[in-house]
């Protein structure tokens, strides 16, 4: 069943989190240089964690609920990364002067957008096999 609309939700929401962070700039330091994802290992290890719950949670088809939860958990974990790039950006006075923010500060943001869609495909077939169970 991976022929699903969640798959392709969770395939994009893992390209972005897994592959796309590597081609784009976080923000750029005083010196104009752009600061890439490798240059910081939490933001690196968060947007990897990322990518792997959502693969995961590709191939767990046959449990829904698990898959329901994980997308979830990376919800949070996007949340939570946004929130540090927030923070990064606008509370820290001193200790991290980003002069200009990259577009990929705004990668959680889509990624949240396509798990958020995959978990209500999601929601949409337990409730349609539930429906069907009713039948039986």
């Amino acid at each position: 069943m991976l022929q699903r609309i969640q798959t392709i939700y969770l395939f994009i929401a893992a390209l972005l989190s897994g592959v796309l962070i590597f081609f784009v700039s976080l923000w750029s330091n005083e010196a104009g240089e752009p600061v890439i994802v490798q240059d910081v290992l939490v933001v690196l290890a968060m947007f990897l964690g990322s990518a792997v719950l959502s693969l995961v949670s590709i191939f767990l088809f046959k449990n829904r609920q698990l898959q329901f939860v994980l997308g979830r958990l990376n919800i949070l974990l996007n949340f939570f990364l946004l929130g540090v790039f927030v923070y990064w950006s606008l509370i820290v006075p001193g200790g991290m002067k980003i002069s200009e923010k990259g577009i990929g500060m705004f990668i959680p943001v889509l990624s949240i957008v396509f798990l958020v869609l995959a978990n209500k495909a999601i929601k949409k077939d337990e409730d349609l096999v539930k429906s069907a169970d009713r039948f039986r």
